[in-house]
């Protein structure tokens, strides 16, 4: 048990003296380009879902495989 709570001593202070943790200003702009790179990947993976055919059934585009099974 002293064990674990030498662990948990250790850890802390080194959390509390060793950690250099980000500013605020670092943190709003890593957090502003994790969310425009976020963005940026669901409006590709959206733009390849709609031309390769993956949406709804009923949906006028059918996408490429959809074209090229038409022509087939």
């Amino acid at each position: 048990m002293s064990q674990i709570t030498e662990y948990l001593k250790e850890s802390y202070q080194e959390l509390v003296t060793k950690v250099t943790w980000p500013s605020g200003k670092e943190l709003q702009s890593s957090s502003v380009l994790v969310f425009v790179a976020s963005l940026m990947i669901a409006g590709i993976v959206f733009v390849m879902d709609w031309v390769f055919g993956v949406n709804a059934a009923d949906s006028v585009w059918s996408g490429l495989v959809g074209l090229i099974y038409q022509v087939l």
